[in-house]
């Protein structure tokens, strides 16, 4: 439902308080006292069957006896009259309630816990019919200053501010309020959701994205409920303004069990830091450095954290008056994965000309501790004006012999003579306490970051550089040559669907080879299946004697068995084989192993295959594999019989590109090897990748896959060749597909249409990514009528930012649809894209705002037009009840070609030049093209 009626939620005209109560202590007493104490302006109207006042207000007996219907209900009364109560407000026109209760089933009794999820149900139903939301139950409540309304138990009232913090524990709550209250921290939401019954952090991030009070949103999350609806709201709220995350729970003691080495490194965790990762959001550790990384954000502009290439700028100078400060500086930021600048012979040059002899030479920049705001000044310009360094700690111990006011002005004189919007970053640690305090609130007055300590510095750093990754990979263009490659989506769910029938779960050696050659994944692919010891004998001496497909290669012989996942943990696998007489032996003495530790185990043969010669590969692993709440997951790690030990591994969401496997496996510590060592030479990366690519492809198209996994991907530079595999299946429920499995809705394929304009073939398909730089292209082509026409408003060019918004789109809230060549591409220098119908839903997905442009080549020949029926289509498809735009009054085609389709003209209130148009897709009519039948 996302953010409908949470308005009246959060900017509500009126408040009843239910469960008011005389007793002082009681939650009903505490919620009208913060209610009156918080100042809001509107109606406060207590509820309670004694009647009476409270507090100099009328207490109202019942619901029905309230003077007006309440915008906003708080609710603090036993849970077995919660569900009645919610119906009764539905029914009198409230639309927003928050339920303060608790007893819907979170209690570890089992016979309370079954009576509390059948009241949450009853509730839930009660409120469906008026679609009012609910958060809770089980909360503290919800508050925002800047309106006076506190509705909820906690303690204190936050002053108003430009952070929303929301957070399901109540105990976190009232915590950060004490903390904040101590650190004069301002808010413009504080929010409890408790159990998360209805209004969960996908509704809140859809909300706070558009609120305008709102600068940074500020999460302490300990589940997720419905995750591609919260990853669609993330990665929209992350784009126009930062979005920091605690998680609690990173160690989970109770990893659910997993039959695979990919299951096993995939804990729940790292599934959480990857979504979080792919949708922009800063994850920091603690409730501490989630403050600290909203001061960073705030105080450093992000534009500064990208290089003049384009590359997240991550190389850090430190300078200090003190040695010791500066070492414990570095250590913290090697330890957080951070990078010292290597300072350059000219830099070093400079540095010398304006400090004396004695300074360290090198990074950290130890400027003795009797320096004073000349030193510093003179430093600091240096390492600003040397390319070498992406950004600078400046570190201050105090002493007797300078003033450390005297170094903080000279860092602010600097920073104020260069402009901190175009300066490197700076960042401050004036270590100490009464005598840095003026120091502190200098810098805090200039918007200069300042930290109480080296360590927090340097964290405080590595959060906006990660933060900046996060969103750097929100906006990457991928290849516009994209591996290209169609598998055989009908064969592979033929074969899924043969095991399944068989009653197994898991896929036999040649049917796993099968499945992963249909998607192009490079396999060993010589192998011989025996029946037994003599058998394979026979078969070893086929696959390597005179004139064989391997003549003189060692063998290798494993075990065949449904029941056996990890062959070599019963010593199903035996290597390095010279000849058939050893392979036989090497057979009997494997089944004898195999019947002693698992006779229940179902044997299907002997599989002998040549042993691989590829003595410069690494061994790495690939997987995928289901999580409870985002689905599935694809991973990259280190690979070999130790994997879990080793644990080096980085996951991500599919659907994937180039550019988000790359950076996937760019998280490992194996990545650093791949690039070649010592004579050793650099793997094919883009193949890795690619095999990245089309397992989550599979995850993409066959849904009955729950776990699979390649150990080892052999990779070197020739490519890949996967050595082993393992693919686990189960049914899907009912009625459920592939895609709805997935966290993040993939490109779909089935919107794909022909597109016939008179003698010419093209095809109208959804916009990808890689289509960016067509975008740039195709707009440069654009008359100036046509861009004001179209923006309102005159535009240069189109710059990468806007073009990756138009481009990276999330399908499951938004629909471009572009015009292309017929077999997709969009020709030379983006010269073949001819049109773009958008389609941007609000987060009820009720109502939508459209734009179509088309490309003056084909101006005049009906094409907006076909392209906006295209869209008003889909639009009846998705369940919209209206589409609406906005149109330049003097735009006398666009408003004639809407007025033809149905549309409805009116005026926008204080606007003389716009006037909107909207069609209600309830009314029957319109075309059903192509696009309708292949949805």
């Amino acid at each position: 439902m996302t953010a409908r009626f949470l308005d009246r939620m959060f900017r509500p005209r009126s408040v009843a308080l239910i469960g008011a109560s005389q007793r002082p202590g009681s939650v009903g007493h505490v919620m009208v006292v913060n209610m009156l104490a918080g100042g809001f302006s509107g109606p406060i109207m207590p509820v309670n069957p004694k009647g009476g006042t409270l507090e100099g207000l009328t207490v109202h007996r019942d619901i029905a006896a309230l003077p007006q219907p309440p915008d906003l209900a708080v609710i603090a009364t036993p849970p077995d009259t919660v569900p009645g109560l919610i119906a009764e407000l539905g029914a009198a026109g409230t639309r927003a309630a928050v339920v303060l209760s608790a007893g819907f089933g979170e209690s570890a009794n089992v016979a309370l816990h079954h009576h509390g999820e059948s009241l949450r149900q009853r509730m839930l139903d009660a409120a469906r019919p008026h679609l009012l939301r609910i958060v809770g139950p089980n909360c503290v409540g919800l508050m925002v200053p800047e309106i006076g309304l506190n509705a909820g138990f906690a303690h204190l009232m936050p002053r108003p501010g430009k952070l929303a913090f929301v957070a399901q524990s109540g105990a976190v709550i009232v915590s950060v309020l004490d903390w904040a209250a101590a650190h004069d921290i301002g808010f413009s939401h504080f929010v409890s959701l408790g159990d998360m019954a209805d209004v969960d952090f996908g509704d809140l991030l859809d909300y706070l994205a558009r609120d305008r009070h709102t600068d940074a949103i500020l999460l302490y999350v300990e589940a997720i409920t419905q995750a591609r609806k919260f990853m669609s709201a993330a990665r929209a709220a992350a784009r126009g303004k930062p979005v920091v995350v605690v998680k609690a729970g990173r160690h989970e003691a109770g990893a659910r069990a997993a039959a695979s080495h990919t299951g096993a490194l995939a804990g729940a965790d790292a599934v959480y830091d990857a979504a979080f990762r792919r949708a922009g959001m800063l994850r920091v550790r603690d409730l501490d450095d989630l403050f600290g990384a909203v001061e960073t954000l705030a105080m450093l502009p992000r534009s500064v954290f990208r290089t003049r290439d384009g590359k997240v700028a991550d190389r850090l100078a430190i300078l200090t008056n003190g040695g010791g400060l500066g070492v414990l500086a570095a250590d913290s930021l090697i330890d957080v994965g951070g990078r010292l600048a290597d300072l350059s012979a000219e830099t070093l040059t400079r540095l010398d000309a304006g400090l004396p002899p004695t300074w360290s030479h090198g990074n950290p920049v130890d400027i003795i501790g009797d320096a004073p705001g000349a030193r510093y000044a003179a430093a600091l310009e240096a390492l600003l004006e040397a390319p070498e360094c992406d950004a600078v700690l400046v570190l201050n111990c105090p002493t007797a012999i300078a003033s450390a006011d005297e170094a903080a002005q000279a860092v602010v004189e600097v920073m104020t003579r260069r402009g901190l919007e175009t300066t490197r970053p700076v960042l401050t640690s004036w270590v100490g306490a009464k005598t840095v305090a003026n120091a502190r609130a200098r810098f805090s007055a200039n918007r200069i970051a300042t930290y109480d300590t080296p360590d927090r510095a340097v964290r405080g750093f590595m959060q906006a550089v990660e933060y900046t990754r996060n969103q750097a990979q929100l906006r990457e263009t991928p290849s516009a040559a994209p591996d290209a490659f169609v598998p055989d989506m009908a064969a592979a769910q033929k074969l899924v669907d043969a095991v399944l029938s068989d009653g197994r779960e898991w896929l036999t050696g040649s049917e796993a080879t099968d499945l992963l050659r249909i998607y192009g994944v490079p396999m060993a692919d010589i192998r011989v299946v025996a029946a037994d010891p003599v058998a394979a004998a026979a078969a070893a001496k086929a696959l390597t004697g005179p004139g064989s497909v391997a003549p003189g290669a060692k063998l290798a012989l494993k075990i065949l068995s449904r029941d056996i996942v990890h062959k070599s943990d019963v010593g199903g696998v035996v290597l390095d084989l010279a000849n058939a007489a050893e392979v036989e032996q090497a057979a009997v003495a494997m089944l004898a192993r195999i019947v002693h530790a698992m006779p229940a185990a179902r044997l299907d043969g002997l599989m002998v295959q040549p042993m691989i010669e590829r003595p410069g590969a690494h061994e790495l692993i690939v997987g995928l594999v289901d999580d409870v709440q985002f689905g599935p997951v694809v991973m990259f790690g280190q690979g070999g019989t130790a994997v879990e030990l080793i644990d080096d591994k980085a996951l991500a969401l599919p659907p994937l590109n180039i550019l988000l496997a790359r950076e996937t496996m760019s998280r490992t510590r194996v990545w650093s090897l791949l690039q070649g060592y010592r004579g050793r030479a650099p793997v094919d990366i883009d193949a890795v990748a690619s095999t990245l690519m089309r397992l989550s492809q599979i995850a993409v198209d066959i849904g009955e896959i729950c776990e699979l996994e390649i150990n080892p991907l052999l990779a070197d530079n020739e490519g890949v060749i996967a050595v082993d595999a393992r693919v686990r299946v189960r049914a899907m429920p009912a009625g459920e597909t592939a895609a709805d499995r997935l966290a993040i809705l993939p490109y779909p394929r089935q919107l794909e249409s022909a597109f016939v304009l008179g003698e010419r073939q093209l095809l109208l398909r959804p916009v990808r990514p890689e289509d960016e730089p067509a975008f740039r292209a195709a707009f440069g082509r654009l008359r100036p009528e046509d861009i004001r026409m179209r923006f309102f408003a005159p535009l240069a060019q189109l710059d990468h930012d806007m073009a990756s918004r138009l481009t990276q789109i999330d399908y499951d809230r938004e629909m471009a649809l572009v015009l292309v060549e017929a077999d997709g591409g969009t020709g030379a220098d983006g010269d073949g894209l001819y049109g773009v119908v958008r389609l941007i839903a609000d987060p009820t997905g009720e109502s939508g705002e459209f734009a179509v442009i088309v490309s003056p080549d084909l101006a005049g020949r009906g094409v907006g037009r076909r392209l906006l029926e295209h869209i008003i289509d889909y639009a009846r498809v998705r369940g919209m009840t209206e589409i609406w735009g906005d149109v330049l009054h003097e735009n006398g085609r666009m408003r004639a070609l809407c007025a033809e389709l149905g549309f409805v003209e009116s005026r926008i209130a204080g606007d003389a030049v716009v006037v909107r148009v909207t069609l209600d897709l309830r009314r029957p009519g319109g075309a059903q093209t192509s696009l309708v039948s292949s949805a």
